[in-house]
């Protein structure tokens, strides 16, 4: 959804949370009612504060006030994030709340009309002195329980919303969702809500989704965003929508430098696309990647390359010999700055922060991307269900990009026919190169071949792929082979060309 044509500038005031201000097209509504929802650990204090230092920064006047959390808990959750409370006006209600309902345990007075109006009485002297321009009311749980009943808690919150907005002042309330009345929700009377929602999966680190369900008068993005809490506060990673990211582009071959490979291919793979590299295990998918991407950067390119399934000083071993002239290898592209490696653990990252990675990498100027592998990246994922349409999100925006992008999935077994992949994208890809393990003579070959190319032909043929300390090698056709998608090939004519022969695989006399 693009953000209206309008002035929305001048009617918003930034969140100071990294990617919700784009959810928000701008910020929260300045001068607006916010309720901020979510369980106990979703983040709520985290965001207010985060909120609160940037408009401290911005040198406007701020009221924190609290009936949850004590001034030593905000300190503390200041500190972890490197804040500090310094220039905030704070009014700690926690010990007025404690105290008040065991002051008199037999009084006939309902608590609303005792606690409820001195604490309300309070945070409105409280305003009048201070004249903030943004405060955050923390304790909506509180001020329902002192309620008692949902009529008395919607005309307080009536009131308290025709005060501020008298005053011109920006409000966020903070609310964990405890003791709600059935009959009533507090979405209703107000301007804005978002939803931050925390869940545990079975494996890995707490995973946490927000939503916007109104802004009244106003345009935000729909639908759930992956959010992190770090070290410094809040982080939103805004759903990839890939329509948003339309651009002219001037696609480009991208050749691998390897002959052989490139004449299959027609000339390389074209800029702007998706390309698939299945095979089982240790066939060399992983190798021919990497090829392509060190042949973009002998060119001045850039690339990133994304690991799942290994660690990260395996990769850098393994393609040192494909840098050769390279003084420092791969090593010294990355510290360059043209190469991103990244090993990424699928259960401590979400696949929205993992595909806010990879824009970043492409608004860096990657223009090759590697993803090793999609297996890796299904287990990122909370619902598999999902899969089909994350990846199709993520592969048109990299295209619209004009972005090379190799996939590679493995397959189970060591020598496997087509068709038996775990996972079935191969529709969503371009091109798909199938690797292949085949059996000669008690020794085992190598073999790649082209299954599909989209935008060019390419060639049908099967060819050996060899893979040694001297870098990779693809051979001419077998052309008197057949039965190698199987593994297990076999051969009639006794002349074999030396280029044509599987290792250990000799002609009849």
């Amino acid at each position: 959804m693009a953000e209206p044509a309008s002035d929305r500038a001048l009617i918003t005031v930034s969140t100071g949370v990294e990617g919700l201000d784009a959810i928000l097209f701008g910020g929260f509504i300045r001068e607006g009612f916010c309720l901020v929802q979510g369980d106990p650990g979703s983040g709520k204090t985290t965001l207010a504060l985060q909120f609160i230092q940037g408009r401290l920064r911005a040198g406007e006047k701020c009221l924190y006030i609290t009936l949850t959390e004590s001034r030593r808990d905000l300190e503390n959750t200041c500190k972890s994030h490197g804040w500090s409370l310094d220039g905030l006006e704070l009014q700690d209600l926690t010990r007025k709340t404690a105290v008040l309902p065991g002051q008199d345990p037999e009084s006939v007075f309902h608590p609303a009309d005792t606690e409820l109006t001195e604490i309300m009485e309070a945070v409105l002297a409280e305003v009048e002195r201070v004249k903030p321009a943004h405060v955050v009311f923390d304790g909506l749980s509180e001020l329902r329980l002192l309620s008692g009943e949902p009529l008395r808690y919607r005309r307080q919150l009536l009131s308290l919303k025709e005060f501020f907005a008298q005053k011109k002042i920006t409000v966020l309330l903070l609310d964990d969702r405890s003791s709600t009345f059935s009959d009533f929700k507090p979405e209703s009377l107000v301007g804005e809500n978002i939803v931050l929602e925390r869940h545990m999966p079975a494996y890995g680190r707490a995973r946490r989704r927000v939503f916007v369900t109104k802004v009244r008068g106003a345009h935000f993005r729909e639908g759930y965003h992956d959010y992190e809490i770090m070290t410094g506060g809040v982080v939103v990673h805004p759903r990839l929508v890939a329509s948003d990211h339309h651009a002219s582009i001037v696609p480009e071959l991208c050749t691998s430098g390897i002959a052989n490979l490139d004449a299959m291919l027609c000339g390389g793979l074209q800029s702007g696309s998706t390309t698939l590299f299945l095979g089982p295990a240790g066939v060399g998918k992983s190798t021919i990647s990497v090829q392509f991407v060190v042949n973009a950067l002998r060119k001045g390119k850039k690339a990133a390359i994304y690991v799942f399934d290994e660690v990260m000083h395996i990769l850098i071993e393994r393609s040192e010999k494909l840098c050769f002239g390279k003084p420092g290898g791969f090593s010294a592209y990355m510290k360059e700055g043209q190469l991103h490696a990244q090993q990424v653990d699928p259960a401590e990252m979400s696949p929205g922060a993992f595909a806010h990675e990879v824009r970043r990498a492409v608004e860096a100027g990657a223009q090759v991307i590697v993803i090793d592998s999609l297996n890796g990246y299904l287990n990122a994922m909370p619902e598999e269900r999902f899969l089909t349409t994350h990846l199709h999100e993520l592969f048109a925006y990299l295209n619209q990009k004009n972005v090379l992008t190799i996939i590679v999935v493995a397959q189970h077994g060591m020598v496997v026919g087509a068709g038996h992949g775990d996972v079935d994208v191969s529709y969503l890809a371009d091109t798909v190169l199938l690797f292949r393990y085949y059996e000669g003579r008690g020794e085992i070959g190598q073999a790649i071949s082209v299954f599909k190319k989209r935008n060019g032909p390419h060639e049908r043929t099967i060819r050996r792929l060899t893979i040694g300390l001297d870098g990779v090698k693809v051979g001419e056709p077998l052309t008197q082979l057949r039965g190698i998608m199987t593994g297990v090939p076999q051969y009639s004519n006794s002349k074999l060309e030396a280029d044509e022969q599987p290792p250990g695989l000799k002609a009849d006399a």
